[in-house]
């Protein structure tokens, strides 16, 4: 650090804030700390009194805060990420509509490289309009551009670190099960719910059919659907243990491969997926209904990526997969699945 001429100052970088004052108007910083001075700059700097300034020079082997913030986001960065402007030798990640996917063993390798901080929201989240998902900088002022070039070396060994997989429009066939809503005698309340949680992740539901407690004719109704070109099928209702609830006998008899009966989440714990044709098949329990957040909202978007659900994925849920039943939920802002 020194203190420098201001017409000699161009390409060093300032120390410290400058302020500049407008009387009975305004008083903000005109330059901040970081700043790389320009030629432009200096009619400015003596306009605030700055006829000498205290800058820094960059050494051989060293680069300033947002030349490394820049070169971490552009090596880290990958599909459905744009990039913000640097901001005070920050840059965030600003994800498009889809599930975000975080590369956490390389998230962890580049933190581990001293004075280097990338920072993201978890792995899975589901993201229904664009925003911040991730931020980068450096700790110093100016830091040693080897470790710069390390955290690029890491990520060139994988595709991305932090990336978005937008979700697929699907179409969705809808089964509803149960003698009472079948016969009318109650009014069916699954359906509004599936059809705008489907319409938020930009989907939507291509119809709805009413079955009874038959399995036969459950499985008659999801084998149409996919006849009729559905991508998905969920089928609501007779989920519980109780005798008359026969949705996941249903299921099976289609000859779905059942890929989980049960998940460790609550609420979702009476849940079955299953796969036939290539189609997903979901047994959704009655908490769909109730809860804003349930296996629905973990399971789902993932599929509508383009991720394949296995046993381990349920069986991973656990960890994370109690809901504190907030007086406000804020899912998917919250550490319910996560």
């Amino acid at each position: 650090m020194k203190t420098v001429p201001v017409q000699n100052a161009v390409g060093m970088v300032l120390c410290h804030d400058m302020t500049r004052i407008v009387p009975g108007e305004s008083k903000g910083p005109a330059f901040r700390k970081g700043h790389v001075i320009a030629e432009a700059d200096i009619p400015a700097l003596l306009e605030i009194g700055k006829e000498h300034i205290y800058v820094l020079t960059l050494e051989e082997g060293r680069i300033h805060e947002d030349e490394a913030a820049r070169r971490i986001a552009r090596a880290a960065a990958g599909p459905g990420i744009t990039l913000s402007d640097v901001s005070e030798g920050r840059i965030n990640f600003e994800a498009v509509s889809g599930l975000l996917q975080v590369n956490v063993e390389a998230l962890r390798r580049i933190n581990s490289i001293e004075e280097v901080v990338l920072a993201t929201m978890h792995d899975g989240q589901q993201i229904t309009s664009p925003r911040a998902v991730a931020g980068t900088r450096v700790v110093p002022l100016v830091i040693d551009e080897w470790k710069i070039a390390r955290v690029e070396a890491i990520c060139a060994e994988y595709p991305f670190v932090v990336g978005v997989r937008p979700f697929r429009r699907h179409n969705v066939g809808l089964v509803t099960t149960g003698s009472e809503v079948f016969h009318g005698r109650i009014k069916d309340k699954f359906g509004p719910v599936i059809r705008r949680k489907f319409e938020a992740l930009g989907s939507s539901v291509m119809g709805q059919r009413l079955t009874c407690d038959d399995p036969e004719t459950t499985r008659v109704a999801i084998q149409a659907f996919i006849a009729e070109g559905a991508d998905m099928v969920v089928v609501t209702g007779g989920m519980s243990v109780d005798p008359d609830d026969q949705t996941p006998t249903a299921i099976r008899s289609t000859g779905a491969k059942v890929t989980t009966y049960g998940s460790p989440t609550f609420p979702g714990v009476m849940f079955m997926a299953a796969m036939l044709d290539g189609v997903p098949i979901l047994g959704l329990p009655g908490c769909v209904m109730y809860y804003r957040a349930s296996i629905f909202d973990l399971v789902v978007p993932r599929l509508l990526a383009g991720v394949e659900i296995t046993r381990e994925d349920i069986v991973a849920l656990a960890h994370g997969g109690f809901c504190a039943s907030c007086d406000v939920c804020r899912y998917p802002v919250c550490p319910f699945g996560k």
